[in-house]
This record gives structure tokens, C-alpha cells and sequence, in this order.
């Protein structure tokens, strides 16, 4: 039996400081359309939980369009593949073509729906222009000395399409077939990082790195006039025209949102966004859209951090923000109320938020968060705590959503954190440390073996070691760990455990794909029949009832076993690109989330087993 995909929550589009980002809106204004990671998110915009996500890229995207006509997405990937799927359901794959032999920026539709120019950063040349549905060519771009870093088709005829590059200038084209026409050098002083057609045809704009907004004959690609440089203080990354070609909206590297009248040449309101220019660099805006087909005038803008700020016209606040991630999701934890109803997730930029479930939603913690990996969570009480790679402890206030206190410095590299009766224990890769009200009560070396993961219930504490060791002790009043058994059966270093809810059984995941599960009285075996993962173990979680546990996996696959039914199993395979780092039973342990290295975040349903 396999489980059923309810919902995906998406990953945050993917940024790189000093670039801009692209983003696309369908023509109905109903959805846009991003990279992130190996993967191609498609998002609602009125409800941002209803996302679909195209996997089929096998290196890391960077770019996606929808088509003029709706029906259709193109994206590309830094090995320079462009792919034409279908928009509805984010699958269908209709052509693969191998344009150029670097990363791809860009990509633009003619207004047709046929054709679609792709640039970039290739060794022969930086761009050219295929059919949609085959792939033949239609076009060749030429002009620049350096990379392309967007491209833009007139979406009527007669078509021309123009590139803006990091040699300054911008290149007019004729077609189709496209051919070069003209090249404008000497107006940018920089980069030039964007350029678009208005929606009627009539005006070009490019801007860049000198901040200058820089407009041209939609026609002949003549430049006619230039304003606003001295309006923003950093680079201008991304420009979008509003549905009547009367405005356009910029996003700089200054924090900054504009909306401005192009027949005036003035900006008639803008955006700012974080505090001090020092540690707000998250806030620079790198990417945005002024999404057509609606009558509500949003504009949807990109922070550097990954978040998706909501925009109106007149509002001088934000209507809303979506956050996320944009990095491998690297832990997971169900909130300490019993509810299921909230996750915290941690990225491998440590980056931490917490997840409302049935609302679909994220929000970043506040504070000091860690600056590495994040390695694992566990909640319990009101407080979530979670462990790093900058060797720290980390606690946060499950209801203000922030961090509190100080963090405790760990004395080597964690593997994970548990928490029972009031301690909090942390296996590092020297022994376990025992943590009572935040600060280290207790310490037990482990020197013959390496702890590789860890696991609490009452006074039990489970350690799995690099020996393939499973070792169970006990902790007294006075926070010393005893040892109380120990089993070696398994084949392979241990690399996930997770003890039932009442404390009765053990189940151990190994590096190898296999699980064992235990009773706790004495680590006798119950079963190790479950072995259908074929890579490393990284997530173990036990429903409420403590009758079936759910495994995620290198292999990318999540599986649900039943302990009164050894022999059964529900899957979902290829959950998550590039692995599933973290699974955890939510809606009242009737549903599973599960996360991985597509930083996105998926809710399962299960018929029983």
C-alpha cells in the first residue's frame, strides 16, 4: 500500500546574494513558478500551502517560466538542460534539450507559446533560441562578450527580444528566426542584472548594478530616456511591469521595493525592509513580480533570505509574508502540545521555523539561531530544543516562537537530543551530556565506540554507536547514566532510534536500510523484518497508539511499519530529492510530515495497515 501526498509544503525559492532570483506568475495571476534546489515549485499565490513540485531535473535549477498560454513551464538547471513540462500537474515531461554547457539564467516565451530563448552562462555561446516542442533551433544569440543574465521576448509581433549581460550592455534582436539587430553599450555603468517588455509592446526597460532604470523603444530597441538612479542606494536585481505598461516595480539590493510612474519618471511608493543595513543582508531584495490577470494590483517580491513578501498598492505594510526554507531541511520536530498540529524544522544554513500544519503556513524563529546544521529536534514541555554543528544547544519557547537563554556549548559535535523527565540529553561523538534546567548536570564518556544517535523515555536512555551497538542505560536521581544492556545484531552502524510512546519498545535504524525493534526490558528482538529501505536509516517516529513507526531515508523513500503486523508495510516512494532527513506522525498521529534535501515539507495520509 502506498500513502497519500495531502499537501506540499514548499520550499522557499532559492537565492544568491548579488543575483537575482527569477520568479514567474501564470497568466491568470492564479500561481508563480520558482526554482529551489534540484526541483520546480509551483505555488498558489492566494493559498501558498496548494504547491506542486516538478522533480525531474537532475542538477540544481535555476530558473522556471510559465507560458504565455498557461498550459505550459520551462525551466532550466546550472548543467544548461532546459525541460517543457506540463503546468497543471507539474509533470509530463513534453521536451529535455541541452542548450549550452553552463548554468542557465534565464528563459522567455514569444508570446506564441512556440518558442523560447535561453541564456546563461555557457563556454560556446551564452544563449540561443529553440521550438518548444522540439527543441530544433530558431535563432541564434549573439552580442555579448559575457554572461547573460535575462533575456525578454515583445509578446506580440513584429517579435524582438532582447539580453542584458555582464558586459554592460543590452542586445536588440529581430525575429523570428532571432538574429542580432543592435547593441546598446555605454548607458548601464555595471551589470546589467534585468530586463523586460511592457505587456502593450510599446517600452523596453533594463536595470542593473549603477541603479539606473534604463527604457527603450519596444520596436527598434532605440533608448529613449533614463530615471531613478539616484533613487536606490544598491543594485537594482529584478524589474516587472504592471498590467497597463503605465508602472513598473523594481527590487534592489537596498532593501528596498518600488513602484514607479514611468511617464513621470518618479517613484510613487516604496518598500523597506529590516533595520540596521549590518545584519538585516537577508532583507536585500532580489527578485519580484507583478503578477497580470488580477484586479487586486499584488506585487509579490523576494527577500535574500527566502522570503516571499505580499505587496499592495496603497498598503504600506506588507499583506503577508511567506517563509520557508531554501536549504536541505536536516531535522524535524512534532510540537510538545499532543497535537500534532505544529512542526519545527531546521535547514543546513540553521535556519529555524515553526510549521502550523493545517494552515499550511511557517514562520522563522526569532533570536539567535544556529550558524550551522541543524542535527536535530525534540519538544517536550513547552520548549523545543534542538542541537547544531556549531556545537551548541539551542532552546526555544514553543508559544513566542524564540529563542531563550543562553545556548549551551556543547563539548564536541552533536549526533542528536532527546528529552525526558525534565533532561534534556545530548549524544556528541565523545558520550552523552546531560542537561537539567539549561545548564550540564551530568556526563558520561563513552570512549571504545562513537555515539551516532539517541533516544529517551522516562529514566531510559538508548545510545546507537558506530560499533553497531545498540546500548541501553539508565539515568538516577543524581543525572548517572548505568548501563543496563546491550545488543549488537545489527550489520551496520546505527543511525536512528526512537523509543514507543509508553516506553515499552526500541525501534534502531542502521546505515545500511534496515530496522530492528526491541522490548525495552531487555533489548530483546521483536522483529527485523523491516528492511526495505535500501540506504541509511535517518529518522525513526512512533505514532501515538506505539503500534507503527515511520522510517524516512537516504533513499529518498518514507515507509510506515505496524508492529502487530510485522509483514506490512505503506510507502511513499521518492518523497523527497536527495533523501528524507526527518519524519513525525502530526494531526493527532493520523497524518505524517515528512523533509528532506528539497527543503520542502509533505503531509501523508495512510489507510490502515
Amino acid at each position: 500500500m502506498s500513502l497519500t501526498l495531502e499537501k506540499i509544503l514548499a520550499a522557499s525559492p532559492a537565492t544568491t546574494r548579488g543575483q537575482p532570483t527569477q520568479l514567474s506568475s501564470d497568466p491568470k495571476g492564479q500561481r508563480i513558478a520558482y526554482a529551489s534546489g534540484k526541483s520546480i515549485f509551483l505555488r498558489s499565490i492566494d493559498d501558498p500551502s496548494d504547491s506542486k513540485q516538478y522533480k525531474s531535473h537532475t542538477a540544481t535549477t535555476t530558473v522556471a517560466r510559465f507560458s504565455p498560454s498557461g498550459f505550459y513551464v520551462a525551466s532550466g538547471d546550472v548543467s544548461g538542460t532546459v525541460r517543457v513540462w506540463d503546468a497543471m500537474e507539474a509533470e509530463n515531461t513534453k521536451g529535455e534539450y541541452h542548450i549550452i554547457s553552463g548554468r542557465i539564467n534565464d528563459l522567455a516565451w514569444d508570446g506564441d507559446s512556440q518558442r523560447i530563448i535561453v541564456a546563461g552562462d555557457g563556454r560556446e555561446r551564452f544563449g540561443h533560441c529553440i521550438t518548444a516542442d522540439s527543441g530544433n533551433s530558431v535563432g541564434e544569440i549573439s552580442g555579448h562578450g559575457k554572461i547573460i543574465n535575462s533575456v525578454a521576448i515583445r509578446p506580440m509581433r513584429p517579435m524582438r527580444a532582447a539580453t542584458a549581460s555582464d558586459d554592460m550592455s543590452m542586445c536588440f534582436l529581430h525575429g523570428p528566426p532571432f538574429k542580432f539587430n543592435s547593441k546598446a553599450s555605454g548607458l548601464h555603468k555595471g551589470f546589467v542584472f534585468a530586463t523586460a517588455f511592457s505587456p502593450d509592446g510599446n517600452s523596453l526597460v533594463t536595470v542593473g548594478a549603477d541603479k539606473r532604470i534604463q527604457l527603450y523603444d519596444g520596436k527598434t530597441g532605440e533608448p529613449t530616456r533614463n530615471f531613478g538612479e539616484s533613487e536606490h542606494t544598491g543594485s537594482i536585481l529584478a524589474v516587472s511591469w504592471a498590467q497597463d505598461s503605465k508602472k513598473l516595480v523594481t527590487a534592489s539590493a537596498d532593501r528596498t521595493v518600488r513602484v514607479w510612474d514611468v511617464e513621470a519618471g518618479k517613484a510613487t511608493q516604496t518598500w523597506k525592509f529590516g533595520g540596521d543595513a549590518r545584519v538585516s543582508i537577508p532583507d536585500q531584495q532580489v527578485g519580484v513580480v507583478w503578477p497580470h490577470g488580477r484586479t487586486d494590483g499584488l506585487i509579490i517580491s523576494l527577500s535574500l533570505g527566502g522570503d516571499l513578501t505580499y505587496l499592495k498598492e496603497g498598503s504600506p505594510e506588507p499583506i503577508k509574508v511567506i517563509q520557508g526554507h531554501n536549504k536541505s531541511i536536516t531535522a524535524m520536530g512534532a510540537g510538545s502540545d499532543g497535537s500534532g498540529q505544529s512542526v519545527w524544522t531546521g535547514s543546513f544554513n540553521g535556519r529555524v521555523c515553526r510549521w502550523d500544519v493545517a494552515a499550511g503556513a511557517a514562520s522563522a524563529v526569532d533570536g539567535q539561531t544556529h550558524t550551522n546544521q541543524i542535527a536535530q529536534f525534540v519538544a517536550d514541555a513547552g520548549r523545543a530544543y534542538s542541537v547544531g554543528w556549531d556545537d551548541t544547544l539551542r532552546i526555544i519557547d514553543e508559544s513566542a516562537s524564540t529563542y531563550v537563554g543562553e545556548a549551551p556549548k556543547l563539548s564536541a559535535q552533536p549526533k542528536g537530543v532527546a528529552v525526558a523527565d525534565g533532561r534534556v540529553f545530548v549524544a556528541t561523538i565523545s558520550g552523552v551530556e546531560i542537561y537539567v534546567k539549561d545548564s550540564l548536570a551530568g556526563k558520561l564518556d563513552i570512549n571504545d565506540s562513537e555515539p551516532t544517535s539517541i533516544a529517551a523515555s522516562g529514566s531510559l536512555v538508548a545510545v546507537g554507536t558506530n560499533s553497531n551497538a545498540v546500548r541501553l542505560y539508565k539515568v538516577d536521581s543524581s543525572n548517572k547514566l548505568t548501563l543496563s544492556a546491550e545488543t549488537k545484531n545489527s550489520p551496520a552502524q546505527i543511525s536512528a532510534l526512537a523509543f514507543s510512546p509508553d516506553g515499552n519498545h526500541l525501534v534502531a535504524g542502521n546505515t545500511s536500510g534496515k530496522l530492528f525493534a526491541y522490548k525495552t526490558t531487555d533489548l530483546s528482538l521483536v522483529t527485523d523484518r523491516w528492511s526495505e529501505h535500501t540506504g541509511r536509516i535517518i529518522s525513526l517516529a512512533w505514532n501515538e497508539d506505539g503500534d507503527r513507526v515511520a522510517s524516512g531515508s537516504l533513499d529518498t523513500h518514507v515507509y510506515v511499519w505496524s508492529l502487530k503486523n510485522p509483514s506490512g508495510r505503506t510507502k511513499a516512494l521518492n518523497a523527497h530529492k536527495d533523501g528524507v532527513n526527518a519524519v513525525a506522525w502530526v494531526s493527532g498521529g493520523k497524518k505524517i510530515a515528512s523533509t528532506g534535501g528539497d527543503a520542502a515539507v509533505k503531509i501523508w495520509s495512510m489507510a490502515t495497515l
